[in-house]
């Protein structure tokens, strides 16, 4: 592969991009034209996030769309990702069938991940953003993305029938998101970053329909902060669901798991 024009890398790097020269790589390939690259460039040096430059993003082995003012998938969750895959294959390993929910799905990478690695489970999302959800539809099947406020964006006929609900839900305390990277607090829309005062006002709201949406033998996962998640589990298991706390300490990652009481 041929050295990327030793300007564009300059320009990075001196904007703070510490993989200068494999960002300039993938930002030259993006663009269509030498005016195009230089907007692009310029856009980068701004302080946009790569990934949706690129148009984008690449999350648990597949490259999946999105666009600008979009939350942008993050490594971490692909513990989530995985572990709800594993779940709904095992399910239809059992019955033949799964029903599997990415709720607050964004671009719909976890239900991405699930299709892929379970295809025979039914896969829906459904988010509150509209732009997200436009790139959720490029990314699952897109009669099966919704768009609306949690558990009320979703086909009634799905009550009592989700094997797998995994939820991707803001989880950032109000005052911590002034301490994020420019890049999210500045580009994504704080409505995904933005959990309320303890980061977990969207987690009760789900803990209060959950059990309402799990099959008997369902189960929910869903990320939180390592410092949160003995709260996250402890509302959950007030809603009636046995919870435990998964962590991953190679990707940064902890998930709630809450399962329903089986039939």
């Amino acid at each position: 592969m041929s050295e990327p024009d030793p300007r564009i890398v300059a320009r990075l790097r001196a904007a703070g991009c510490v993989f200068a020269e494999d960002e300039a790589r993938l930002l030259i390939e993006a663009a269509g034209s030498p005016a195009e690259l230089d907007a692009l460039v310029s856009r980068r040096v701004a302080g946009e996030p790569l990934e949706p430059l690129l148009g984008w993003v690449e999350f648990g082995g597949l490259r999946l769309h999105v666009a600008p003012g979009v939350f942008v998938p993050r490594r971490r969750t692909e513990l989530l990702a995985g572990r709800a895959a594993d779940l709904a294959a095992a399910t239809v390993a059992v019955s033949g069938a799964a029903v599997v929910v990415d709720l607050c799905c964004g671009v719909g990478a976890i239900g991405a991940v699930v299709a892929d690695r379970a295809p025979a489970a039914e896969v829906y999302a459904a988010d509150l953003d509209p732009v997200a959800v436009a790139c959720a539809r490029r990314n699952v099947a897109p009669d099966r993305v919704f768009e609306g406020d949690l558990f009320a964006a979703l086909p009634s006929e799905l009550r009592g029938r989700v094997d797998v609900l995994a939820v991707n839900a803001p989880y950032v305390p109000t005052e911590a998101i002034a301490l994020m990277p420019p890049e999210a607090r500045d580009h994504e829309p704080g409505m995904a970053l933005d959990g309320g005062a303890d980061g977990l006002d969207i987690h009760r709201r789900i803990a209060a329909e959950a059990a309402d949406w799990l099959a008997p033998g369902g189960t929910l996962l869903i990320e939180a902060g390592e410092e949160q998640a003995a709260v996250s589990a402890a509302l959950f298991a007030a809603a009636g669901l046995t919870s435990r706390i998964e962590s991953d300490d190679d990707l940064g990652a902890t998930v709630v798991v809450a399962s329903a009481p089986s039939a």
